[in-house]
């Protein structure tokens, strides 16, 4: 048993969809959370600095003493994973895998079609993931870079008309190319699930992959024998931006009005 906790990281809120579904299947487990709100989005700067501005989360969440690491953000996952790994002895869980795999165990129809920020698309991670699994799979991708910012902004463009039209726009191209799973390939997404869904329709499978990088977590940690199973695991949430815009979205995300969060100053890690 190790009672460290487990760090996350993402470039802003979309992150604490994947910690919410750790919390649930790992109770036990403390953890310390970093969104990097005041340099969002990640996914329109280039690879050298979504690396450089992961080095410095990863640094944050040492200081921390943290026992493993989520990268909550596929910008980073796509980008800087082979980077991090070979800077940091700490273990790292992904969140392209895990989506991955589901994407291709869904289809029917071989023919799955792939969201997420032009740094994302452009690294082809799920491409080559997906067709590594099965490469009868055809993977359509689109980069939405409007998405992320209109998530930060507020719950009142999750489900705003403005919103709708510009999902629908970016979501035309694959919707005409017959695809029957959709792969939501941002952390942020998510939390714009039901307008996602009302301009897809049902005849298109949805993946959200929080619950299987949860999955993935508790096998990492119980492979390598640190896992927490005792007591009540605790949540602490840092920003880099302002606590006052950051705390009302992570209330509503994480269903909890009790919220302890703290602004850190992360060009110094």
């Amino acid at each position: 048993m190790d009672n460290r906790p487990i760090g996350i990281f993402d470039s802003g809120l979309g992150g604490l969809t994947v910690l919410k579904a750790v919390a649930t299947l790992l109770p036990n487990e403390d953890i310390v959370y970093f969104g990097d709100s005041k340099r969002t989005p990640y996914g329109s700067k280039s690879k050298e600095t979504i690396t450089n501005f992961s080095r410095q989360d990863v640094s944050f969440l040492l200081s921390k003493g943290v026992k493993a690491i989520i990268i909550a953000c596929n910008t980073a996952s796509s980008n800087a994973i082979d980077e991090l790994t070979k800077e940091f002895s700490i273990p790292f869980i992904e969140v392209i895998k895990p989506g991955s795999l589901v994407g291709s165990q869904v289809t029917k129809n071989n023919k799955v079609g792939i969201i997420g920020t032009k740094a994302t698309i452009e690294s082809n991670a799920y491409l080559t993931n997906i067709t590594n699994i099965n490469n009868s799979i055809s993977v359509f991708q689109k980069y939405c870079p409007l998405l992320v910012p209109l998530v930060e902004e507020g719950k009142l463009w999750w489900n705003h008309p403005i919103t709708s039209a510009i999902i629908t726009h970016y979501l035309s191209e694959l919707i005409q190319q017959d695809i029957d799973t959709l792969v939501l390939g941002c952390t942020h997404y998510p939390l714009l699930l039901e307008v996602i869904k009302n301009v897809v329709g049902e005849k298109i499978t949805i993946v959200n992959s929080a619950g299987e990088v949860a999955k993935a977590v508790y096998q990492t940690l119980d492979d390598i024998k640190l896992l927490n199973n005792q007591g009540n695991g605790t949540i602490s949430l840092y920003t880099s931006d302002s606590v006052d815009k950051f705390t009302p979205l992570a209330s509503e995300i994480l269903d909890n009005n009790e919220l302890f969060i703290q602004t850190i100053d992360i060009e110094r890690y």
